[in-house]
């Protein structure tokens, strides 16, 4: 009988086919790819997150469409994996593993942008991808307000209180 229990639940759980899987990776692994890269600075991270967005895509309950998921849907996964990382690397207070960081002033671009990433994942979650929609992948104070449902001015005014969280966060 036991047998026939586990047998019914196989029968439950959906997963995506991985037939599907592979060809919404062959469509947008470099999407989230590189927009992990933006995101986390660090290709070891990259790859990481590229990893965990199609394990979960293989792992959803309700299987992607190949043909009707936009490259969107990916960078908004890949965004959001990719602030884990940072949140992740944050609360374990993890050092980065440059070395050119170490002999760079500390005004140079990649303090800064090392410096920016450690603020960002500081943030709450749901600001930290708005700023990383926006300022990384370009998407306009429009196209998030249709993204997320809200109107466009409520996007500007999120966008400016998580810029002033950030320059408080950075000292500035």
């Amino acid at each position: 009988m036991g047998t026939l229990n586990l047998a019914a639940h196989a029968e439950q759980m959906v997963m995506t086919p991985l037939e599907g899987v592979r060809t919404l990776y062959e469509r947008h692994s470099e999407t989230v790819y590189r927009s992990a890269l933006r995101v986390t600075g660090n290709p070891a991270d990259a790859e990481d997150v590229l990893q965990t967005v199609f394990m979960r895509v293989l792992h959803q309950e309700h299987p992607l469409d190949p043909e009707a998921t936009p490259a969107s849907y990916f960078r908004r996964a890949a965004t959001n994996a990719s602030l884990d990382i940072l949140r992740r690397k944050t609360s374990r207070h993890e050092e980065p593993l440059e070395e050119g960081l170490g002999r760079a002033s500390p005004e140079s671009p990649a303090v800064l942008k090392e410096q920016l990433r450690r603020a960002m994942g500081q943030l709450d979650p749901a600001d930290a991808e708005l700023f990383v929609l926006r300022f990384v992948e370009g998407l306009s104070n429009g196209e998030l307000a249709e993204l997320c449902g809200v109107e466009k001015a409520q996007i500007a005014m999120r966008i400016y209180r998580i810029r002033q969280q950030l320059q408080q966060l950075l000292g500035e």
